[in-house]
């Protein structure tokens, strides 16, 4: 069993249909109590300081570790810097595998795309269906956690964060994670209503923030719709596995996460959305079009490297919250 390392989400169903043992690469940054040396690691290694923190710290990841067997880099529908962050993983000998997520969603582009990954990887459509109707199980789970959320009041932001997160690779092990994911919605499904009095969305990539949701909650209000991390988790996917990788909104430009986000905003009763974005990321481009187009208020939250919540940020984030209010 090889380990292989995922700059962002890919069909892990190919990776785990050959026999493999997925790693997203940003869980294993973000958690580590080091993450913020990991970014001075990649600065050493000669990146420079206006790079994206998670870019910088996918490098160290891979680099200091020795059970990373290859990387497969998402070179079409995520980071522009991805190329070159190959390049630096192949100067340091690490095998990489790109794949891509056409921009117009086309369907046999992506097809031929995840043949080619299961030609590099050693899978065959039947494995990787097994695999698909295996995750499906585990992925509805998810889906009533996620239910349990926002219109039960039962589950944090956080741990909806947590678990939708971690669908990407299903933390390296389907089985534990499903038993992890079952200990959790037995508490959660007898816990008590959690009494927040603001109900906020979470748009953009998973924040590099450690305690973002913590402090969110410590004054008054909760997450109850995380946008990329459910994306993750491929809500209502279907029968067909290309498609379903179709309708996974991240990769295929902002129009499509606009009618996703929108949906989930009325239906959800939303009060405010919480923008992440990256520093020195094209994303916060998309900012803009996001005020531009949806229909409630909208705090941006900007963060670098790894860390709690500054000064600042809290006081934009209390402010945001009393207007609200």
């Amino acid at each position: 069993m090889a380990r292989y390392g995922m700059t962002t989400t890919v069909p892990v169903e190919i990776i785990l249909a050959a026999g493999h043992k997925p790693v997203d690469l940003n869980n294993i940054f973000i958690s580590n109590p080091e993450a913020a040396k990991m970014t001075e690691t990649a600065e050493e290694a000669g990146y420079p300081r206006n790079i994206c923190g998670w870019i910088k710290g996918l490098y160290a990841v891979v680099v200091e570790s020795d059970d990373i067997d290859g990387v497969i880099a998402v070179t079409q529908g995520d980071c522009s810097n991805t190329h070159a962050l190959m390049e630096t993983y192949e100067l340091a000998g690490i095998k990489t595998i790109p794949f891509a997520f056409p921009f117009d969603r086309d369907y046999d582009l992506l097809k031929l795309q995840m043949e080619k990954l299961m030609q590099a990887l050693g899978a065959d459509w039947d494995g990787v269906l097994a695999v698909k109707r295996r995750l499906d199980a585990v992925r509805a789970k998810v889906g009533e956690l996620d239910r349990l959320t926002w219109r039960e009041n039962t589950v944090s932001g956080w741990h909806n964060h947590l678990f939708q997160v971690s669908c990407s690779d299903f933390n390296g092990d389907v089985d534990l994670f499903e038993q992890e994911l079952d200990e959790f919605l037995a508490k959660a499904q007898h816990a008590p209503e959690l009494g927040e009095d603001l109900r906020l969305g979470f748009i953009g990539v998973p924040p590099i923030l450690t305690d973002l949701y913590d402090y969110i909650e410590r004054m008054g209000a909760r997450v109850v719709f995380n946008e990329v991390q459910r994306q993750f988790a491929m809500p209502d996917a279907p029968d067909d596995i290309v498609e379903q990788y179709r309708r996974y909104t991240y990769p295929y430009g902002v129009f499509r996460r606009i009618e996703d986000i929108k949906a989930e905003i009325e239906r959800r009763n939303i009060d405010g959305v919480i923008h992440y974005v990256q520093s020195f990321c094209f994303r916060q481009i998309e900012d803009m079009i996001f005020r531009e187009k949806l229909e409630v208020p909208i705090l941006t939250v900007e963060a670098d490297k790894p860390g709690k919540v500054d000064a600042r940020t809290r006081l934009r984030i209390d402010s945001f919250l009393e207007m609200l209010r």
